[in-house]
């Protein structure tokens, strides 16, 4: 039955057949899902967010499922907020008056761009300095989810453990250093509304800018404090 339906479409006129052809696409496009307002939206929303990180950026929208109505006025959104828009992700869409409607669409989004490596290998407990890095171009999708990409999240941090020559440089790889060591003979200030009062004592632990560490005064009081810079904490109240 098929050959002959496809034999007589053949006689149509011209305009007959270009309907056909036209209608035959919409009902493709329809069983496939499509919603061209809908992905439109979503890869503008995708190329705002990532276009900063990089030269050239590339998405691939997956299609909505086929049994899903048309998208309205689509808002899209990050359903995680703390999300980077690169390799993998998953993006919220608002449709609808009232925006009531919420669907989830996967998409994979690459970023040529720059990112910083090893210049040479890096020996454990070295503070990363300027000299040591390097730039190197690439898709940033492809590095881990916990790569640093950004010299000024790397450069003063200490190497946990030894780096290779081209290697990218990792978060947990990475620390902080210590700007107060234990045993070290401190200042601790505590401040508050009117008062300031100082007294020294000795640190208990290290610790670097930020951290709360124990301190014990010679009067054997002991007390947290924050860290605020070389030999300096503070106890707020």
């Amino acid at each position: 039955m098929l050959a002959p339906s496809l034999r007589a479409s053949r006689c149509l006129p011209f305009h007959l057949r270009c309907l056909l052809v036209i209608a035959l696409g919409l009902a493709a496009t329809q069983a496939r899902g499509d919603d061209p307002s809908l992905i439109e939206a979503v890869q503008g929303f995708l190329y705002q967010q990532a276009q900063p990180l990089g030269q050239e950026v590339m998405i691939d929208v997956s299609p909505p499922s086929a049994h899903l109505p048309a998208c309205i006025a689509p808002e899209p959104f990050f359903p995680n907020a703390q999300q980077a828009p690169i390799g993998r992700v998953s993006v919220g869409v608002r449709c609808g008056e009232g925006r009531r409607q919420v669907r989830y669409l996967q998409a994979q989004v690459d970023v040529v761009g720059s990112y910083v490596v090893a210049a040479r290998d890096i020996p454990r407990g070295a503070l990363i300095t300027q000299a040591m890095l390097t730039q190197r171009e690439g898709n940033l999708g492809d590095l881990t989810a916990n790569a640093l990409t950004d010299e000024d999240a790397i450069i003063g941090k200490v190497a946990q453990r030894p780096l290779r020559q081209g290697e990218v440089f990792q978060a947990h790889t990475l620390q902080v250093p210590d700007v107060v060591e234990r045993g070290q003979r401190v200042t601790v200030t505590a401040q508050g509304p009117g008062f300031r009062v100082s007294r020294e004592g000795e640190a208990l632990e290290s610790g670097a800018q930020g951290a709360r560490i124990r301190v014990r005064f010679d009067t054997r009081e002991l007390v947290t404090a924050r860290v605020t810079g070389d030999g300096t904490l503070v106890v707020d109240f």
